[in-house]
C-alpha cells in the first residue's frame, strides 16, 4: 500500500467528508500552481456516519457529479482517511538499513505497534530525519489503517470511474497545505507552534504543527450539521432547506442574534477544549498562531471571537491566495469555499511529489 513517497503524475484531489464530496485539480508551472479544476458536491445527511462511508452507491454518485461538474479529465485521484481510524508511530530504526530491509523489519515488529491482525490492516512508513539523540538511528513514521476503512474509499472512487493512486491520512494532508499557508502570515512559522482547527459537519479536528511538522492531533464530535438542524427545528425547514438557508441567507433577522452567536461562541468553546488537551498534554508552552479551516470557518467574524477568546491571532484558511486560476474556475465560488478545501489541497499537491 503505497501511502507516502512514490512520484506521482497528476492526481485529484478528492476529500470524502461528511456533508460533501470536494474535488480539486492543479497544475504547475515553475513554482507557481494553478486550480485547473474543482467542485463541491453536498451529500445527504446520512451517507457518512463517523467519518465511515455508509452508503457507497450515494458516494460515488456524488464523485461522479462532482467530476462532471468541474469538468476534469483526470483519472487518478488521491484520498484520505480520517486521523480517527489511521494509527500513526515514530519509531526508530538504524540509519544503515535499505527501504527492503525496514520494510522487513517492520512487518516483522508491526504487530507489537498495531492493535489489530496485521491481515485487517493497511500500513506503509516514511523515514522522517536522523534521531536527535542519535545520529546512527533514523526516526521512521509508521501509519497503519483497518482495511475496510481504506477500501471503502478506493471501492467509492472506483465506483466512480478514478483509480485510487494514493491513500493518505487527513492530518498530512493539512500539514501539506499548510505549506502554501505558511508564506502568508506576517511572522515566519520556523520555530513556532501553529494549530489548524479544521471544523467541519461534525467533527473538529485539531492539527498542532510545530516547523510546519505535525506534533498532535485530536478530533471531537462537534461541526456545521448542529447549525443546520437548530436552523431546521427552529424554522421548520427539511435538512436539505436548513443546510440552502445556512449558505445563502433567507433567514429571519433573528437568526443572527438566537442561532448564529450561540453557535459560533459553542465552536469557540470546542477548539479553546481542544487546545487544552494540547497544552496539558505535552507539557507545552501553547500556540502563537491558529488558522481556521473547514466550512464553519467561512462563518463571518469567526475568526475575530477565536483571536479574543484565545489571545493568539487567527487566521482563516485559503490554500489558493498565491495560484492562479483556470478560465473554469469561479474566483467567488472558490474563495468562499477556500477553508473547507485544505485537506483536498494536500492530497492534490501530492502530484507533485
Amino acid at each position: 500500500m503505497n501511502w507516502f513517497n512514490q512520484k506521482q503524475s497528476a492526481v485529484l484531489g478528492i476529500d470524502i467528508s461528511t456533508a460533501a464530496i470536494k474535488l480539486l485539480e492543479l497544475s504547475k508551472s515553475g513554482s507557481r500552481y494553478r486550480v485547473e479544476s474543482y467542485a463541491v458536491t453536498p451529500l445527504p445527511k446520512d451517507a457518512i456516519v463517523d467519518k465511515n462511508i455508509a452508503n457507497a452507491d450515494v458516494i460515488s454518485a456524488a464523485i461522479k457529479a462532482a467530476i462532471k461538474q468541474s469538468g476534469t479529465k483526470l483519472k487518478q485521484a488521491a484520498v484520505a482517511v480520517s486521523g480517527a481510524s489511521v494509527m500513526t508511530k515514530i519509531i526508530t530504526m538504524p540509519a544503515s538499513l535499505s527501504d527492503a530491509e525496514m520494510e522487513e523489519q517492520i512487518m516483522m515488529e508491526a504487530d507489537q505497534y498495531v492493535p489489530y491482525s496485521l491481515d485487517d490492516v493497511n500500513f506503509d512508513f516514511e523515514v522522517q530525519r536522523v534521531n536527535e539523540s542519535n545520529p546512527e538511528l533514523v526516526d521512521v513514521l509508521l501509519a497503519a489503517s483497518r482495511k475496510e476503512n481504506v477500501d471503502d474509499r478506493v471501492g467509492a472512487l472506483n465506483q466512480a470511474g478514478l483509480k485510487a493512486k494514493i491513500v493518505d491520512v487527513e492530518a498530512f494532508a493539512i500539514e501539506n497545505a499548510f505549506a502554501l499557508l505558511a508564506d502568508q502570515f506576517e511572522e515566519s512559522v520556523k520555530g513556532k507552534t501553529v494549530a489548524i482547527a479544521d471544523i467541519g459537519a461534525s467533527v473538529v479536528a485539531l492539527n498542532v504543527l510545530q516547523d510546519g511538522r505535525t506534533v498532535y492531533t485530536r478530533e471531537q464530535a462537534f461541526g456545521g450539521k448542529q447549525l443546520t438542524e437548530e436552523i431546521q427545528r427552529r424554522y421548520g425547514l427539511s435538512y436539505e432547506e436548513a443546510g440552502l438557508a445556512k449558505k445563502q441567507g433567507g433567514l429571519p433577522d433573528s437568526y443572527a442574534v438566537d442561532v448564529l452567536e450561540p453557535f459560533k461562541k459553542a465552536m469557540v468553546q470546542q477548539i479553546a477544549r481542544s487546545l487544552q488537551f494540547f497544552v496539558s498534554s505535552s507539557a507545552n508552552r501553547g500556540i502563537d498562531s491558529i488558522i481556521l479551516a473547514g466550512g464553519c470557518a467561512s462563518i463571518t467574524g469567526v475568526d475575530k471571537l477565536v483571536e479574543q477568546s484565545l489571545g493568539v491571532p487567527a487566521y482563516i484558511a485559503n490554500p489558493f491566495v498565491n495560484m492562479s486560476l483556470s478560465n473554469r474556475v469561479r474566483p467567488q465560488g472558490l474563495s468562499n469555499d477556500a477553508p473547507a478545501m485544505m485537506i483536498a489541497c494536500g492530497l492534490a499537491l501530492r502530484s507533485f511529489d
